[in-house]
């Protein structure tokens, strides 16, 4: 259990991937072993600061997979990345065994810290009030699934057709947006606060709560939960506040719980950069028809090719737009794919096993390569 630990809280540890060829904002990780099965990698920069964090940790016992999709700053989602982890195998531990209540504890604790780290910086940093996080997480342990989310990121299974068509997958999508855009969403946050007619307003093309953020979920995001923020001189002079009654955002994750099925065949994992580009459909037949090796940098390059579609480009232009520029092309993406190889009991899926141990960490900034530095700036801000 120690080495667990040890392995979720030292970021030089893990075992980087490679640029892929041709594009400096892109890193990926081909192929790497899992108790279930083999997983892949991959992350393309948008953003001046790469904004999505992500992570695979795995042991002969347990696969947890986490996609943190930052907004307003990277902070947010590098904070996640460095507890949320850890905060899990500490409850589980205490509880024997995963569970929703030790998802959701983690999950809180995650919060609370951020919170703590948002107080001591604010005097100095009045921006940190406005940097968050979506969270997405997977964890595989006793043949269960657990998914958790807060925000837009998304977990789609594929599953082999049954009947006539069990050469097809079907997509199974296993979060739930929390995204105003989404009419059900909308109106969930129009009924929790009945006195607010501007609760929800379409802006900027878009629906945004209080005409501001999109997601109703989020870590973070402190000025849009703590009212007490908004009265502050500091934040006053800061930016635009927003008069609060009551929190208008929340950092509840919604839960999944299912046991693996033996037509369950891969998950993909994704921060909302792929899924505004591909259709959970699409995603689900270019990992069953390709071969495994490098197939999150399929789907990624899969949903540059539609970017530059749309923009009437060349994929070889958008690979060439430097960092920054590039965000008015597309978001930062980070895509994991996890094979279930378990229920097919094959010597392979022994040896897998084995080997599997480890923490996966995409790099902190893709393009300066350097994770080290971006968790000194961090630590900075903390101390």
């Amino acid at each position: 259990m120690m080495m667990m630990l040890r392995s979720l809280s030292r970021p030089l540890e893990r075992c980087l991937g490679v640029r892929a060829g041709g594009d400096a904002l892109m890193w990926h990780a081909d192929l790497k072993p899992h108790a279930s099965g083999d997983f892949s990698i991959a992350v393309v920069q948008a953003n001046n600061c790469l904004e999505d964090q992500s992570q695979v940790f795995a042991s002969p016992f347990a696969t947890y997979v986490g996609v943190y999709d930052g907004h307003g700053g990277p902070e947010a989602s590098r904070f996640v990345n460095k507890h949320l982890f850890p905060f899990l195998h500490k409850f589980a531990t205490e509880q024997g065994g995963l569970s929703a209540d030790v998802i959701k504890k983690a999950f809180n604790a995650t919060e609370e810290e951020f919170l703590r780290l948002v107080k001591r910086s604010f005097p100095v940093r009045p921006q940190i009030t406005s940097v968050g996080s979506c969270c997405l997480v997977g964890a595989i342990s006793n043949d269960v699934l657990y998914v958790a989310n807060l925000g837009d990121s998304r977990a789609v299974l594929g599953r082999k057709a049954s009947g006539d068509k069990e050469n097809t997958v079907v997509a199974e999508r296993l979060s739930t947006d929390h995204n105003v855009g989404v009419e059900e969403v909308r109106k969930e946050v129009e009924e929790l606060h009945p006195d607010d007619s501007h609760i929800v307003v379409y802006t900027r093309g878009v629906w945004r709560i209080k005409g501001i953020i999109q997601v109703s979920r989020s870590i973070g995001d402190v000025y849009l939960k703590k009212p007490e923020f908004y009265r502050d001189p500091i934040f006053q002079q800061f930016g635009n506040p927003v008069p609060l009654k009551r929190p208008v955002i929340t950092a509840e994750p919604s839960i999944l719980i299912r046991k693996l099925k033996p037509q369950d065949q891969f998950l993909i994992f994704a921060s909302d950069g792929l899924w505004e580009q591909l259709s959970d459909e699409a995603a689900v037949n270019i990992v069953f028809k390709n071969p495994r090796a490098g197939i999150a940098k399929r789907l990624v390059r899969a949903a540059l090719q539609e970017v530059a579609k749309k923009r009437e480009m060349r994929y070889s232009d958008i690979k060439k737009i430097e960092k920054g520029i590039r965000r008015h092309f597309h978001d930062d993406i980070t895509v994991i794919v996890i094979y279930l190889d378990k229920h097919r009991g094959s010597s392979r899926n022994k040896r897998t096993k084995q080997n599997a141990m480890g923490c996966t960490m995409a790099p902190v900034d893709i393009y300066s390569f350097n994770a080290d530095g971006g968790d000194e700036d961090l630590l900075q801000t903390i101390t």
